[in-house]
């Protein structure tokens, strides 16, 4: 049966013990919420913080129509976003790498209008929206960041709606490999050999093609020389043929 991660109930001082990151010692805080703002102003970002056990695969951050009570900062490990259509069949809106926050949909609902659940074993950072909130009152740089991160999720949602419409299954294939490249570049990982946590059906979902047809085009990009791939290992062999053939600059903002 699958979990998901409680909301409520975890004393701060269980979390602390369970786990001793801090927002000012973590390695991410360069990326997450704690950027641009001042020692004071993190110290007291990680009094509302909760953090909790691990996550495993498949186990639920938080579940489609559950109470909007929480973002998550993702610190280690990947999560997929999904919402279930009109026919009960599963749509894949995103993956998340370590340092981005999830949940941010709920600000349009009372309820999270997607799930999230990992892909691996995963640690997040709960942040109660409440005490966000209300913290954001006093601290415009965190409630910029909380815009910034609502701004990338605009931006992806958009591309993607660019790829499902426009884009050849070669092109969504090849800029979904770059994209994926520039954001672990981010966090201070190889932008050319890295490990998809998702599964091709996961992908072939997210980027609205068949798996069999997500299959054949990494043949293609092998046989071609553009990639290398055995299993879930990806080795981009020639950005500037997959930068050509996704219609997009090397240079272009990876998005989350």
């Amino acid at each position: 049966m699958e979990k998901t991660l409680p909301h409520t109930g975890v004393p701060s001082n269980q979390c602390a013990s369970t786990n001793k990151t801090h927002c000012a010692s973590c390695s991410l805080n360069t990326l997450c919420l704690p950027l641009s703002l001042s020692k004071n102003d993190t110290e007291l970002l990680d009094r509302i913080v909760k953090r909790s056990r691990p996550i495993h695969k498949g186990d639920y951050v938080f579940k489609q129509g559950e109470p909007f009570r929480s973002l998550f900062a993702i610190r280690t490990g990947s999560v997929k976003n999904f919402t279930i259509r009109s026919d009960g069949e599963e749509q894949i809106t995103g993956f998340h790498l370590a340092s981005e926050l999830i949940g941010l949909s709920g600000f349009n609902d009372v309820e999270y209008p997607e799930s999230a659940v990992a892909l691996e074993t995963t640690t997040v950072c709960e942040l109660p929206i409440d005490q966000l909130d209300h913290l954001s009152d006093s601290m415009p740089n965190l409630r910029k960041q909380v815009l910034s991160s609502m701004g990338q999720e605009i931006r992806h949602d958009q591309q993607l709606l660019l790829m499902l419409s426009k884009k050849t299954a070669d092109e969504r294939i090849a800029f979904f490999i770059l994209n994926l490249g520039r954001r672990f570049q981010r966090r201070g990982y190889s932008a050319k050999s890295f490990r998809l946590s998702m599964s091709r059906i996961d992908i072939a979902n997210h980027l609205g093609m068949a798996v069999e047809t997500v299959s054949r085009v990494f043949t293609r990009f092998q046989k071609a020389g553009y990639v290398q791939a055995e299993g879930k290992e990806i080795v981009i062999c020639d950005p500037d043929a997959l930068s050509r053939m996704s219609g997009e600059s090397q240079d272009t903002p990876c998005t989350i």
